[in-house]
């Protein structure tokens, strides 16, 4: 069992009432095994790292995202929203191969990696090449096959995430988890949804939906349910007795967040791309007044462009300050905690990773405080919400594997990612 040693770093747990301190991290096998100030050990280390400068905190967590959109970035944007996915994404999606997504899934985790992301849950199409590219990648991953219901497809759709549960779950080192992905209300009629929400209860198996993105779900909802897509979900009985990830969940009122109260699972958070297209700010003030577990998310690069997670730290406190007109809400601290065992809770996953404690696993990062932009440090959790960008992440650990170590991957060659990414991507925008 390989033994390291982060020495002499700056630790910032995230556990409730844990201050900062100067201290060493040792990791054994795939778990932390000791935190302290100073910490004395009977061997030495396989490898030791010096933490001078260095911040170790729990890796960060994306609670939605496509990550093989990754090759349709920068190509649509400055679009509304209906001509961003008609004319654009639609098109480019449907010209992507099994080989597309894998390539695609692979550019999205580096970009992850190297911007200190180490958990993530996708929804997206040929997820076996999902899959492998997590394993391949060292990441640690929730998988999802969304599942569309506008069309009969003959029970393709369903049998392909079925097939993802029972083959991937587990996989990686136990480093894959699974759910059920209904992909959202307008595209789900109440029968086949139903039926997903009895397999997910009967089974145990998460759901994971998009929610209440765009006022055009709204209104469509209800067109035909005379209902919001809250009250439709509500009304099928998805929050009884199943775990919910509910993607964006930007249009709520009132009484839509009161019926979330109470719910298990609960709201990932996605200001950037909502910012992005235009959607709006999600009620993330009332959620957590309700008690509504809210973790962050990216979505896809094919809409946020970005998949750093500092970025979308930023956007979600600046964005409740704003639309409140009160600085003091989401402070760094909480923020912080939304995109670390708050985003994990939304995974099923906070007990093992989420923070930084003896016996979970060793999912991390180091972030590099030597630049001026880091510089000086008064509060260290204002600090990195506020100040620190993916770059500025020099150590990337999952599952006590280093991923990427002085800004260097350790288990691909970006090179060959680079090439591949290139060419898959300029086919499948060809003359669109």
């Amino acid at each position: 069992m390989k033994r390291t040693l982060i020495t002499g770093c700056t630790i910032l747990t995230m556990c409730e009432g844990d201050a900062p301190f100067v201290g060493d991290l040792l990791i054994e096998g795939e778990r932390i095994a000791a935190i302290g100030p100073e910490l004395k050990l009977e061997q030495p280390a396989d490898e030791v790292i010096a933490g001078k400068d260095l911040v170790a905190m729990p890796g960060l967590i994306n609670a939605h995202n496509h990550a093989s959109m990754s090759l349709l970035r920068a190509f649509s944007d400055d679009l509304k929203l209906m001509d961003w996915l008609d004319k654009k994404m639609l098109p480019a999606e449907a010209r992507m191969t099994p080989e597309d997504v894998y390539w695609g899934t692979m550019l999205g985790t580096a970009e992850m990696i190297a911007s200190g992301t180490t958990s993530f849950a996708d929804m997206y199409v040929h997820m076996d090449q999902v899959a492998q590219a997590v394993v391949d990648s060292g990441m640690r991953a929730s998988l999802t096959r969304g599942v569309v219901f506008l069309q009969d497809d003959g029970g393709k759709r369903m049998t392909e995430a079925l097939h993802l549960i029972d083959t991937w779950t587990g996989a990686g080192e136990g480093r894959i988890t699974t759910m059920l992905g209904p992909h959202a209300p307008y595209t789900c009629p109440p029968q086949p949804l139903s039926e997903i929400i009895q397999i997910a209860r009967s089974r145990q198996i998460p759901l994971h939906i998009h929610l209440a993105e765009t006022r055009e779900e709204v209104a469509k909802i209800r067109e035909r349910y005379n209902q919001t897509p809250t009250e439709y979900l509500h009304e099928l009985g998805m929050f009884e007795d199943n775990h919910v990830l509910l993607a964006h969940a930007v249009h709520l009122d009132a009484a839509d967040v009161r019926l979330l109260s109470g719910m298990r699972g609960g709201v990932a958070h996605n200001p950037v791309s909502n910012l992005k297209l235009g959607c709006g700010i999600a009620p993330v003030k009332e959620m957590l007044e309700q008690n509504i577990t809210v973790g962050l998310g990216t979505d896809g690069a094919g809409s946020a462009t970005t998949l750093d997670m500092f970025a979308e730290i930023k956007a979600a406190t600046w964005l409740q300050k704003l639309q409140h007109g009160d600085p003091t809400l989401l402070p760094a601290w909480q923020v912080l905690r939304m995109a670390t065992i708050e985003s994990a809770k939304l995974l099923q996953i906070e007990d093992e990773v989420g923070t930084l404690e003896p016996g979970k696993k060793a999912d991390l990062i180091l972030l590099n405080l030597n630049k001026p932009h880091l510089q000086p440090v008064h509060d260290l959790s204002a600090l990195i919400a506020y100040s620190a960008t993916g770059a500025d992440v020099d150590t990337t650990i999952v599952n006590g594997q280093v991923l990427m170590r002085g800004r260097q991957f350790t288990r691909f060659s970006w090179e060959e990612l680079r090439r591949e990414a290139a060419e898959r991507a300029a086919r499948l925008v060809e003359g669109l």
